[in-house]
C-alpha cells in the first residue's frame, strides 16, 4: 500500500513506477477495462487516459532491464535511476508506469491501494531550449504582418454590384408605374 499523492493540475514530466503484486493471469485482468478500470480504481480515481499507462510484467524487459527502459523509453535522467538500477531490474512481477499526462490536465489525488506499490516517481529529462540562429539564410528574414481583412474588402471592385442594385430600382420603378 502506498500513500496518498496530490497531483497539480499543472503537471508536466513526470513518470511515476508501480510494482503490481499480481501473477501473470491476474495482470491481464488487471488490465481490462470493462465498464470500470481495475487500474484507475487502484489508483483511487476515476479516469485516466490509458495511452499514457503502461502495465506489464516486468520479465517482458528481460535482457533490456527496467531502468534502462525507463532511461530510453520516458526519458528518465541516468542520475535519477543511479541507486535503483539493481532493484528496479529485480522486479519480476507487474509493473504499472503512469505519466503525468495521464490525469488529463486535471489535478488528483492518487490514493494507491493493493495490488499496487508505489516504487518511485521520476522526472523525465527535458533538453534546454536553445534559441540559435536558422539554419538556412531561406529560414531568416522578416515576416511582413498580415493584411487586415477589411483592408482587402475595400479594395474589391463595387462597380458591379452598385449597377445590379441600380438595375433593381429602376425596375422597381418602372414596375410600380
Amino acid at each position: 500500500m502506498s500513500g496518498k499523492m496530490d497531483i497539480p493540475a499543472s503537471e508536466v514530466g513526470v513518470v511515476r513506477l508501480f510494482a503490481v503484486d499480481l501473477d501473470a493471469d491476474a495482470l491481464k485482468a488487471f488490465g481490462r477495462r470493462n465498464g470500470s478500470w481495475p487500474v484507475a480504481d487502484a489508483l483511487g480515481i476515476e479516469a485516466l487516459a490509458a495511452d499514457q499507462v503502461e502495465l506489464f510484467p516486468a520479465t517482458d524487459l528481460t535482457g533490456v532491464g527496467l531502468a534502462r527502459y525507463l532511461e530510453d523509453g520516458f526519458g528518465v535522467a541516468p542520475a535519477e535511476l543511479e541507486g535503483m538500477r539493481a532493484r528496479l531490474d529485480a522486479l519480476t512481477d507487474g509493473v504499472l508506469i503512469v505519466r503525468s499526462r495521464a490525469f488529463g490536465g486535471e489535478a488528483v489525488t492518487l490514493r494507491p491501494r493493493a495490488p499496487l506499490r508505489h516504487i518511485a516517481t521520476f522526472r523525465e529529462e527535458r533538453p534546454p531550449v536553445q534559441f540559435e540562429p536558422l539554419p538556412s539564410a531561406s529560414a531568416q528574414g522578416v515576416i511582413s504582418p498580415a493584411t487586415p481583412a477589411v483592408t482587402l474588402r475595400a479594395k474589391r471592385n463595387w462597380w458591379p454590384l452598385a449597377l445590379i442594385v441600380v438595375g433593381v430600382i429602376i425596375i422597381g420603378l418602372a414596375l410600380a408605374l
